[in-house]
């Protein structure tokens, strides 16, 4: 529960004499001087020509907020409740995979600045620092593990395995990249972090994936690593095999059809995470916040619905939620911060999106998360 108080964030970031950009656009301008090209070019770009890029952001433009006033938003409660805790905001941090391309200490700064805010932090399997480092430094913080398939589905299963003893409370199965997008800007630049060994700590301290090398080099290392994220195969059958090896709530990434979420329903799922990678994968797909309604449709409230793709402002969120979502995840805007300033970059770039989230809940006429599923949106 937030009270908002007569001189609230507005008044209070007009006074401040810091310089940390509040417009994402600057935070993103900012970052692009402090981080090497080949490491902006990574972590801005999408996927072939970038349409769907652009469509995660334009399409928010689309839906507009009818808000009604003279309703008592002097508390507005932004706490959600999924799978059994309950969080004090409406949104989690997106899966980011090899962050020490843009700081050194990559996942661990953020996993501090999650845990100081309470909000909960979605690992990558292709993490700079292990499931293990990062639990450690983030103490008892609620995390969630985002699981690339392996080619070797026992890697896959014993990364889970690890999550869930080391207190993580959810797996999150991404299931659109079963080979990698055509990414021109990489391309262009030559460079891909997962092939320079960014992205192999949870792999170097697995013991499954050890157990595989022929040779324990670091070329072989990441030959390796590539070779088990390549995954065609993936099916559903997978997924269902996956349910059987953990006790933890499991979550497709990647769903946009309403198809697919009624046949994640049917496999066992327990959460959809409505998502096109963040424009980074297929090109010319539809955006998330459009695939969104369909899916909230088919699944009726059987499964909670979260939505990745485009977020960058509260009223972003606002539409998310009144459009049926049950929480959303921010992604690109906190891997600004963390290339600006660390640790202390990400939580800035929280802390503003949760006042954000929370004045424009209250400025649409809802007091709480569940109040803004009576928000009305108009499209246009």
């Amino acid at each position: 529960m937030t009270t908002t108080k007569p001189k609230d964030a507005f008044i209070t970031n007009l006074e401040t004499t810091e310089t940390f950009p509040f417009r994402v656009e600057e935070l993103e301008a900012k970052a692009k001087e402090k981080m090497s090209k080949n490491a902006f070019g990574y972590t801005r770009s999408g996927g072939g020509g970038e349409e769907t890029l652009r469509k995660n952001t334009a399409s928010f433009e689309k839906y507009s907020i009818l808000p009604q006033y003279l309703n008592d938003v002097s508390n507005v409660d932004t706490s959600i409740e999924l799978f059994g805790h309950t969080y004090p905001h409406p949104f989690l941090l997106a899966p980011i995979g090899m962050l020490k391309t843009t700081h050194e200490e990559a996942e661990l700064a953020v996993a501090k600045a999650a845990a100081k805010l309470d909000v909960p932090y979605i690992q990558s399997t292709v993490s700079s620092y292990a499931i293990e480092e990062v639990a450690e430094v983030s103490e008892g913080s609620p995390k969630w593990f985002q699981l690339y398939w392996s080619n070797n589905e026992n890697i896959s299963f014993n990364m889970v395995k690890r999550a869930e003893e080391t207190g993580y409370q959810a797996i999150v199965l991404t299931i659109d990249t079963t080979m990698f997008g055509w990414r021109e800007e990489d391309m262009t630049n030559r460079f891909s972090p997962l092939k320079a060994g960014y992205g192999k700590a949870n792999y170097i301290t697995d013991s499954a994936f050890l157990s595989t090398l022929k040779q324990d080099d670091e070329a072989s290392v990441v030959e390796e690593i590539l070779q088990n994220i390549y995954h065609p195969k993936l099916s559903w059958k997978h997924v269902a095999e996956l349910k059987k090896r953990t006790s933890l709530p499991v979550l497709l990434k990647g769903i946009l059809h309403p198809t697919d979420a009624r046949l994640a329903i049917e496999n066992g799922v327990d959460g959809i995470i409505v998502s096109n990678h963040g424009g980074r994968q297929l090109d010319g797909v539809i955006s998330s916040i459009d695939a969104l309604p369909a899916v909230v449709e088919e699944v009726g409230g059987e499964v909670p619905i979260l939505i990745d793709s485009g977020i960058r402002r509260g009223a972003d969120v606002v539409k998310a939620l009144a459009l049926g979502a049950d929480a959303v995840l921010l992604g690109r805007p906190y891997a600004y911060g963390l290339a600006l300033a660390g640790q202390a970059g990400v939580e800035k770039v929280l802390t503003n999106f949760m006042q954000q989230t929370r004045s424009s809940l209250a400025l649409a006429g809802a007091s709480s998360v569940k109040a803004a599923r009576n928000i009305h949106i108009l499209k246009y």
